[in-house]
């Protein structure tokens, strides 16, 4: 099945803008175009950008998604490259995870404090959570 750059814009909420630019920097490495140069996009184009979606959101730049693209399209020597590669990303991802759950906590401990407050008193929130919060 192909898709029309606006029919993946809408789908991915992604701007037809931003899916050239992503064209152009080499992130649907297997993507066709017609005679007349419209993009279509393939599933494979889709799963291309789902991945794109992914990296981008744990901190990478395009310039390493591109660079893992190549990787993928020189084939399957750089297997090993590439499983590097998203180790790292679940590792950073991971370090995030904790940090996040960590944070969670404090803000729980803020949301008990005030709702304590509220309906018990500031004594009783105090006492309930052994110090003051702000």
């Amino acid at each position: 099945m192909e898709f029309t750059i606006r029919e993946v814009s809408q789908r991915f909420n992604i701007s037809a803008s931003t899916l050239r630019y992503y064209d152009k920097e080499g992130l649907f490495p297997f993507m066709q175009k017609k005679a007349s140069g419209y993009r279509t996009f393939s599933e494979k184009d889709l799963a291309c950008l789902e991945l794109v979606q992914c990296l981008k959101s744990t901190g990478l730049s395009i310039k390493e998604i591109k660079q893992f693209f190549d990787l993928a399209v020189q084939g399957e020597g750089t297997v090993p490259e590439r499983l590097r590669l998203f180790e790292a990303r679940r590792d950073f991802v991971m370090k995030q995870i904790s940090q996040l759950q960590d944070h969670l906590r404090v803000i729980n401990a803020q949301c008990e404090f005030y709702r304590t407050w509220q309906t018990k008193g500031r004594e009783a929130a105090i006492r309930l959570n052994g110090k003051k919060l702000l």
